[in-house]
C-alpha cells in the first residue's frame, strides 16, 4: 500500500501587481522581510500562487522560492502557456517565465470566459488564485480599477471576499502596464 505524501499545512500566498514600477530593490527587500515573517510565525513550506506575469508576480514567486527551499510554486495562467508567452517581448522575459514555470508543482490555465477577450482570461486566473490563498500580496499603485483582471479588481475582489491582503505601494513609470 502506498501512502500519499504527506506535508505540513503551509501559508497560501497570492499575488497580483504591476508589471513594471519604480525602486524594484526595495520592493524586492519589502517582499523577503514579510517572507520571513510568515516563516518566523507558521514555519515552513509557504506555497506561493503566481501567474508568472512580469513584474510583481515574478518577484514575489522568486522571493518565496529563494527563502524556503520547501516551498511550492502554484502557477494560474490566464491562457496557455504558448499564448501566454506572447506577453513577453524579451528573449529574456521569455526564459524567466520558462523557468519558473518549469520549477512549477502545479499549473491551471484558466482561459477566457463565453467573450473569448484576453482580458476575461486574466480576470478568471486573478479569482482562480483568490480562491486558494490565505494572503494576497499586492504591489500596487492604489489606483482604482482600471480594467477587467487588472490589480485593482483583483485587491478589490480579495477584500470583497475577506482575504488578508498586504499592499507593497509602488510608483509607476508614465504609461506603465
Amino acid at each position: 500500500m502506498t501512502h500519499p505524501e504527506t506535508r505540513p499545512a503551509s501559508v497560501r500566498i497570492g499575488v497580483t501587481g504591476h508589471r513594471s514600477f519604480d525602486d524594484v530593490p526595495a520592493v524586492r527587500a519589502t517582499v523577503a522581510e514579510l517572507v520571513a515573517g510568515w516563516l518566523d510565525r507558521h514555519g515552513p513550506p509557504l506555497d506561493v500562487w503566481s501567474s508568472l506575469a512580469e513584474g510583481a508576480d515574478r518577484l514575489v514567486a522568486e522571493a518565496v522560492l529563494a527563502a524556503d527551499p520547501s516551498s511550492r510554486l502554484m502557477v494560474v495562467l490566464p491562457l496557455a502557456p504558448d499564448d501566454f508567452r506572447d506577453d513577453f517581448a524579451t528573449s529574456e522575459s521569455l526564459a524567466e517565465f520558462d523557468g519558473l514555470l518549469a520549477r512549477a508543482a502545479t499549473v491551471e490555465v484558466t482561459g477566457p470566459d463565453e467573450t473569448g477577450t484576453r482580458e476575461s482570461a486574466y480576470a478568471r486566473a486573478g479569482l482562480a488564485m483568490l480562491d486558494a490563498v490565505d494572503v494576497l500580496v499586492a504591489v500596487w499603485d492604489g489606483a482604482e480599477p482600471r480594467g477587467l483582471g487588472g490589480t485593482g479588481e483583483v485587491v478589490a475582489a480579495a477584500r470583497t471576499a475577506g482575504r488578508e491582503v498586504v499592499v507593497i505601494p509602488v510608483t509607476r513609470p508614465p504609461a506603465a502596464s
